[in-house]
């Protein structure tokens, strides 16, 4: 007789009893999945306040620029001097944002958020003073647009203070961004027609109003939080965080991917009225061209932070960081404003690759170092849209706007395809990446 052989396998389920049990029948549960969508962000009590005051602070901001530019024209008659007082808004942001970034790590963020709030209303009602003149109305400008950073940094900082480092903060961010987005669409147009009501000082007088309203939701509706760190002098602090983000090999390139793209993307909206001359589609081409990559943009973000769940998030962000400027390169063959549009309105689709990189971002920044990150940050994503405005333009003396927005589209996209494959290459590195070290 031969002998046979068992067949090893896994023991049968014992009940309480001792006795064996039949296995379950019953599929496995599937874990369960993070929700997505914006709604429960409005479940936060404090997120609440934050996001009513954003969208004051936002509206004092578009209303006091509109009404800046207006009365400086008025009182000069000089386009240059108009022109320059809506580029000082971008300017002192580098400035700010660099020397000034301590400022959101070292004291209690209520403190900082308040008292910035409080700033901009200060130099909101300097400028609607009767008696002021036209240099110290642009040194006020200066100094809000110097605070601007250090507010938005500490805020985001914030912000995950309150909605916790994981998907929700990453919905707020994204939250506050389309809020944003959404006042470039109507901002000026609802500010053109308030100054067919009042005076362009009696709207500043309005953004004081906003402002001091910002602050006070900001004061009672959010607890206060103990500063992050701090010690020495303010500027040597700030500079030593600003060089500790810049000097951290995954951080440096996560920066780079989110300043990146849109440095390339702002060349079709500085040329939109050149653009729209070029190929012969009037005034009303230029509101369209202006407005379709802000529509995307705003479309791609409420997509995928209501539908898509925190992983496919970071699936989809390098692609669409590394591909998102491919639709630019229509520009040079002029195939009609239709496909034009169509182009920008997927481009703006494309930034939707910011939810997915901000959630890699504050995992990637020590708490004791957020606020200062996300300050540099902020300063230099408005600094290199203006470097990248400036060269558009400088590139457009020299050949056609159509070949101009074609070579960003390959530039660009040449640039965050290497810088997709570094975050790609800094992905999962070894413990010492989550402390900063200077290298």
């Amino acid at each position: 007789m031969s002998e046979q052989t068992e067949v090893a396998g896994p023991p049968l389920p014992v009940s309480p009893t001792g006795s064996p049990t039949e296995p379950s029948t019953e599929p496995p549960t599937e874990p369960p999945t993070e929700p997505t969508g914006y709604r429960r962000l409005f479940a936060v009590r404090e997120f609440r306040a934050v996001f009513v005051a954003h969208a004051l602070s936002l509206l004092g901001v578009v209303v006091s620029e509109i009404a800046l530019i207006v009365l400086v024209y008025g009182l000069t008659g000089s386009p240059l001097l108009s022109a320059l007082t809506f580029a000082l808004g971008m300017l002192p942001y580098l400035l700010g944002g660099t020397l000034l970034s301590g400022v959101a790590d070292r004291y209690p963020a209520r403190r900082v958020l308040v008292v910035c709030d409080l700033v901009c209303a200060g130099c909101a009602a300097g400028m609607a003073a009767p008696v002021t003149p036209v240099a110290a109305l642009l040194a006020l400008r200066c100094v809000i647009a110097a605070v601007s950073p250090v507010f938005s940094g500490t805020r985001t900082a914030t912000l995950a203070d309150i909605l916790g480092e994981g998907d929700l903060f990453v919905l707020g961010r994204s939250l506050l961004r389309i809020v944003s987005q959404s006042a470039v669409l109507v901002g000026f147009g609802l500010g053109g027609v308030l100054l067919t009501v009042v005076s362009p000082r009696g709207a500043l007088v309005i953004t004081v109003c906003t402002f001091l309203s910002s602050a006070l939701l900001l004061r009672l509706g959010t607890r206060r939080r103990p500063a992050r760190a701090g010690g020495g002098s303010l500027m040597r602090y700030s500079l030593a965080g600003a060089r500790q983000v810049l000097g951290h090999r995954r951080i440096r390139a996560l920066l780079l991917l989110l300043w990146t793209p849109p440095m390339f993307v702002v060349a079709p909206e500085a040329l939109a009225a050149a653009y729209a001359d070029e190929i012969g589609v009037g005034t009303a081409g230029v509101g369209l061209l202006m407005c379709a990559m802000p529509v995307g943009t705003i479309a791609g973000e409420v997509y995928a932070g209501a539908v898509l769940t925190p992983a496919a998030r970071s699936r989809v962000a390098l692609p669409l960081a590394a591909g998102g400027l491919l639709p630019l390169l229509v520009y040079p063959s002029a195939p009609g404003l239709g496909w034009i549009l169509a182009a920008l309105l997927v481009t703006g689709l494309s930034g939707a690759y910011t939810l997915g990189v901000d959630r890699w971002f504050v995992d990637a920044v020590p708490e004791e170092l957020r606020g200062r990150a996300m300050t540099v940050h902020t300063a230099g994503l408005m600094t290199i849209q203006g470097v990248g405005m400036a060269l558009a333009g400088v590139a457009a003396e020299f050949w056609t706007v159509g070949t101009v927005v074609g070579g960003a589209g390959v530039l660009g996209t040449v640039c965050c395809a290497l810088l997709a494959l570094e975050v790609r290459r800094t992905d999962g590195r070894d413990g010492a990446d989550r402390h900063v070290t200077g290298r």
